[in-house]
């Protein structure tokens, strides 16, 4: 599994989650909502700087932007992007890519 963020997505972190060099967000699936490759899941996300045994990482700007081992079931198989564009809302961006992996 590959995690990209984009700079203005590590921006957003930065600017709305005070985050700095040596933190952490780890992402994970949590009952009800829907994800373009999940129904009755959506993604949350936590800041969490003491990660444990990841899945999956990525570091940007110092952060860690991470999958813990529980939480391999919900992104097994995919790529995950984290994007923003401040012209569609406030929101984050996610993308799932398959990725091959079984």
């Amino acid at each position: 599994m590959k995690i990209t963020v984009s700079d203005a997505a590590s921006q957003w972190f930065q600017d709305e989650m005070g985050l700095t060099s040596g933190n952490g967000v780890r992402f994970y699936g949590k009952v009800y909502g829907k994800t373009p490759v999940h129904n009755g899941f959506s993604l949350a996300m936590a800041r969490d700087d003491d990660p444990g045994e990841m899945y999956a990482s990525t570091i940007k700007d110092g952060i860690n932007y991470f999958v813990a081992m529980p939480d391999e079931w919900f992104f097994k198989g995919l790529d995950f992007g984290i994007d923003f564009d401040p012209d569609k809302g406030e929101n984050l961006i996610y993308t799932y890519t398959e990725n091959g992996e079984l």
